[in-house]
């Protein structure tokens, strides 16, 4: 097999604006970066996903536990987010995302992932470039609007301070290891570390950051999928020292487990603890679901930035993000 990336095609692809629009780098993962590369897709046509490879459940935990890869649950996410609006991308986007349904060893793997590293192996696992290079041939197949990155070239484990995880003891604060865990905890996380503490990042992500107009973070799972990021130092770095602007997409509904009875504001004091130094431009927010729209523009004001409240939700009423509604909303961000 061809060693290396393949050469994406320039070509017009549907689903995306036909017009060169900025460079993006949207950083998350799972359903929330599923959202946003959804609608950031259908913005502009130079879109990168730097996402979080910490999930050790489900289909991805067992391929890292047997293989020792990245887990690829969250990276095929991002490229199925990526395909088109045509026969071909929904086609594939429906392939990657099936899972099996026998009572196996084959039970609940999702064919994308499997797909992804296959892939790895053939390019040749652990030599330098190989992980980047299998999605970008996924991506090629799947006419992914855009490149999907790993924010780390080595698999690691979310570690998540607790109060209250104990119930008979509701002041005491302890560890939860594991993203999976972290997801479910019960009590308040308080705040996430990553185990090693400082991962190697990708090569090709700094740079895609440091080169990016714009930086999106969010919406997703707070503390397992938005804020890891934030702890890998060489990106974190990044992130702070870029010329890029820098957007918050806050979620529709507190996640349960993670960010029970959170505020909108609340979210943003975390983000700040996680990055004191992080300086963000604009803040976006469903002016549904915000109950205090003064309390969050004062805590949009202290992180420097501006408040945008727009209608983004599905129309259905459930906490999911509309990608029409939510691209128009960046459009206005991304024109200002």
């Amino acid at each position: 097999m061809a060693k290396g990336s393949p050469q994406v095609p320039d070509e017009e692809k549907n689903g995306t604006v036909n017009v060169p629009g900025p460079k993006v780098v949207a950083l998350g993962g799972g359903h929330g970066l599923y959202a946003s590369l959804s609608a950031l897709r259908r913005v502009t046509d130079r879109l990168t996903a730097v996402v979080t490879v910490a999930d050790d459940g489900g289909s991805s935990g067992r391929l890292r536990k047997e293989l020792g890869v990245l887990p690829p649950g969250d990276l095929r996410m991002a490229l199925a987010a990526l395909c088109g609006d045509d026969e071909w991308g929904q086609t594939w986007r429906d392939v990657v995302q099936h899972r099996f349904r026998s009572q196996g060893d084959l039970r609940d793997h999702a064919v994308g992932n499997l797909l992804i590293v296959a892939l790895w192996e053939l390019l040749g696992g652990d030599e330098p470039g190989s992980t980047v290079a299998g999605l970008d041939w996924v991506g090629r197949l799947l006419g992914a609007h855009g490149r999907v990155l790993p924010m780390a070239a080595v698999p690691m484990d979310i570690v998540a301070e607790v109060r209250g995880a104990d119930p008979s003891d509701p002041d005491a604060v302890s560890r939860v290891k594991g993203q999976a865990a972290c997801a479910k905890t019960p009590g308040t996380v308080l705040g996430v570390s990553l185990v090693p503490s400082d991962p190697p990042a990708c090569p090709e992500a700094l740079s895609a950051v440091e080169d990016a107009d714009w930086v999106v973070f969010g919406p997703g799972s707070w503390f397992t999928s938005v804020l890891p990021h934030l702890k890998v130092p060489a990106l974190a770095r990044a992130l702070t020292g870029a010329r890029a602007r820098r957007a918050v997409a806050l979620n529709l509904a507190p996640q349960p487990g993670e960010t029970d009875d959170f505020s909108p504001q609340a979210h943003l004091e975390v983000l700040e603890a996680h990055a004191p130094d992080l300086r963000v431009d604009v803040v976006l927010a469903d002016r549904g679901v915000v109950d205090d729209p003064a309390a969050l523009d004062k805590a949009v004001q202290e992180l420097g930035g501006r408040l945008v409240l727009a209608d983004v939700a599905a129309a259905d009423g459930s906490p999911r993000h509309d990608p029409a509604l939510l691209a128009q909303a960046f459009v206005q961000i991304f024109g200002r």
